[in-house]
C-alpha cells in the first residue's frame, strides 16, 4: 500500500506550546506514595523522593504537572498538607475510598517538581469548598510575605514564593460522581467569582475552567457553552478530558478513536468561538486537555473494589499494564494534539506514575518504562516547534466513529532552531506495509534522515519489571532521501518517528 505526504514550509498550523506534553499526579492509588515518594527506598533523596523515578520523568521532559487532582481535589483541604509531618491529619478520601496521610503536600510536591524540571499546575477545591480556600491557597503559594498565609509558608520552611501561574478551577464538576457536583450554571457562577478574586490578587494568572469530563456526557457540549457564558472574560483555558478503551478487542476500531477526539476538540473550539462572539469578548480562550490516556485494562475490576475495601492507604489501584497496541493509540492521540495545537495549548497525560501511567514502580524495588513511555518521550523531545499542515494521500477504512480513517496517521513538526523536520507516523493497517513518499518543499537543502521504529509482532506484548525492554524503540531500515523526497516503509501496525535534517 502506498501513501503520499507533502510538507511545505508555508503550510503551517501553529507554534506548539511545550506544555502540550504535560503530565498529571493525583493522590490516588500509588501515584504519590511508593510512586514519586518512598522515604525508605534505596534511591530516596533527603525529601523522600525516589531518584529513579525523577530520572525517568526527566527523560520524558514533561514541562508542567497538574496536581493534586483529579477527583481527589474536590474534597481536599490543602492546609492538611503543610507543617510538620507528624502533626498532619490522616483523612478519608471520598473520591477513591482510601486514607490519606498528607505526608506529601504542596511543599513536597513543589520540591519534587523542581527536581523533576517541571512547573506546577495547581488545582483548587470547588467541590466541598470554594472562594476562601482558593484565595488562601493562592496567597500561601504566591505571596512574598507579610500576610498570614505567606508568613505561615515561611514558618514552614519556604522563604520564597513559588509563583505558580497556572491554576485549575476545580475538576470535572460536570460529573455526578464528583464531590460537590454542580449544574453548569452553579459551577459557572462559582468559577467566575473565584476567577475574579484570584485575578484581584494577580492579574496575569492563567486560569483553567472545567469543561466536559468526556464527549459522552449527557450535558456535553451545552456544559461548555453555559460555563463559558459565565466565565469567558475571566479565564484563559477550558479543560477537556477523554480516555480511550478497547473492551471489544478490535484494533481497527480502537485506533480510530482519535477521530472522535478530533471532533471533540473541534466542537469545543466552535463553542469557544460562539461564546466569544456572543459576549463580544476580546480575549481568546484555548483548550487544556489535562486528562487523557488509555484506560480500560483494569478499570472495571478495580472500580468495583472501591465500594468494598476499608479505606486502605496507597493501594494498588488502576495500574494498567500497557501493551504494544497502546503504543499505536498513544501515538495517534499525540498526533491529534499536534494537529490541533492552534487550540490545544496544554495537555496532561493521566497519570505519570503507577496509576494508568508511562512509569511503573515496585515498592522497595525497580522503576521501569511502560510501552507508552516511548511515543510520549519522542513527541516531548522532538515535537516542539511549528506544527505543519501536511497534505496526506492514503487509503482509508470505515469505522464506527468515522467513515474515512486514514491508514496513515501522521503529524509533522518544524524545529527551526535545531534545523529538523520531525514526523510521527502510525501505520493503522494490520496486514500491509505502507510505502510512504514524503515531498519536502520550501525548506531548502535536506542533509540526512534518521528513522526510529517501535514494532512488535504481538499486539499484547508488555514491559514488566522482569522484562522491561520487551517493547522498545530500534533503528528503522530503508529510509532514503533523493532530491528533496523522502521514501520509507512503515511495517503493519507500527509506530515510526523519522527526522530530516535541514
Amino acid at each position: 500500500m502506498k501513501a503520499k505526504v507533502t510538507a511545505h514550509a508555508r503550510f503551517v498550523i501553529s507554534d506548539i506550546d511545550k506544555r502540550l506534553y504535560g503530565s498529571f499526579l493525583e493522590h490516588m492509588g500509588r501515584a504519590v506514595y511508593t510512586g514519586i515518594y518512598e522515604p525508605d527506598h534505596a534511591t530516596a533523596d533527603e525529601s523522600g523522593m525516589r531518584r529513579d523515578v525523577i530520572d525517568l520523568v526527566k527523560e520524558l521532559d514533561t514541562p508542567i504537572c497538574r496536581y493534586p487532582g483529579g477527583n481527589f481535589v474536590s474534597a481536599y483541604n490543602w492546609e492538611d498538607g503543610i507543617g510538620p509531618k507528624d502533626q498532619r491529619p490522616t483523612r478519608l478520601d471520598l473520591a477513591w475510598r482510601t486514607s490519606e496521610s498528607n505526608h506529601v503536600g504542596i511543599h513536597e510536591f513543589a520540591d519534587w517538581a523542581e527536581k523533576a524540571n517541571t512547573e506546577m499546575m495547581l488545582a483548587v477545591n470547588l467541590g466541598s469548598r470554594g472562594l476562601d480556600e482558593a484565595r488562601a491557597f493562592l496567597e500561601y503559594v504566591n505571596h512574598p510575605g507579610g500576610t498570614y498565609w505567606s508568613d505561615l509558608r515561611k514558618q514552614n520552611g519556604q522563604a520564597e514564593p513559588w509563583n505558580v501561574k497556572t491554576w485549575c478551577l476545580g475538576n470535572e464538576m460536570d460529573g455526578p460522581w464528583q464531590v460537590g457536583h454542580k449544574t453548569a450554571d452553579q459551577y459557572g457562577h462559582l468559577a467566575n467569582e473565584v476567577a475574579k478574586a484570584m485575578r484581584g490578587y494577580q492579574k496575569d494568572l492563567e486560569l483553567v475552567v472545567c469543561g466536559s469530563s468526556g464527549p459522552g456526557m449527557s450535558t456535553y457540549p451545552q456544559w461548555e457553552s453555559t460555563v463559558l457564558e459565565h466565565t469567558y472574560e475571566n479565564v484563559d483555558l477550558i479543560s477537556l478530558h477523554m480516555y480511550f478503551e478497547n473492551y471489544e478487542k478490535n484494533t481497527a476500531e480502537y485506533l480510530a478513536l482519535p477521530e472522535k477526539l478530533d471532533r471533540y476538540i473541534g466542537t469545543i473550539s466552535g463553542v469557544i468561538d460562539f461564546i466569544k462572539s456572543k459576549n463580544r469578548a476580546k480575549n481568546n480562550v484555548k483548550i487544556s486537555f489535562d486528562e487523557w490516556n488509555v484506560w480500560y485494562h483494569n478499570r472495571i475490576d478495580d472500580m468495583d473494589k472501591l465500594s468494598d475495601w476499608d479505606w486502605p492507604f496507597a493501594p494498588h489501584l488502576l495500574e494498567d499494564v500497557y501493551n504494544f497496541e497502546d503504543v499505536l493509540q498513544v501515538g495517534c492521540i499525540l498526533n491529534t494534539f499536534i494537529r490541533r495545537s492552534d487550540v490545544v495549548r496544554v495537555a496532561c497525560i493521566a497519570q505519570l506514575v503507577n496509576v494508568i501511567a508511562p512509569i511503573m514502580t515496585a515498592p522497595n524495588g525497580d522503576a521501569w518504562r511502560q510501552t507508552i513511555f516511548y511515543p510520549f518521550q519522542f513527541a516531548s523531545a522532538h515535537g516542539r516547534g511549528t506544527a505543519l499542515r501536511l497534505d496526506v494521500d492514503c487509503a482509508s477504512y470505515k469505522a464506527d466513529v468515522a467513515d474515512n480513517v486514514s491508514y496513515l496517521d501522521i503529524s509533522g513538526v518544524h524545529d527551526a532552531d535545531a534545523g529538523f523536520l520531525t514526523f510521527f507516523a502510525i501505520n493503522r493497517h494490520g496486514q500491509e506495509a505502507l510505502d510512504v513518499d514524503v515531498a519536502i518543499e520550501g525548506f531548502g537543502a535536506v542533509k540526512a534522515v534518521e528513522h526510529t521504529l517501535i514494532k512488535h509482532d504481538d499486539l499484547q506484548a508488555t514491559n514488566t519489571q522482569a522484562a522491561p525492554d520487551t517493547v522498545a524503540p530500534k533503528s528503522g531500515e530503508g529510509a532514503r532521501l533523493d532530491d528533496g523526497k523522502l521514501t520509507l516503509t512503515l511495517p503493519p501496525y507500527s509506530y515510526s518517528m523519522f527526522r530530516v535534517q535541514l
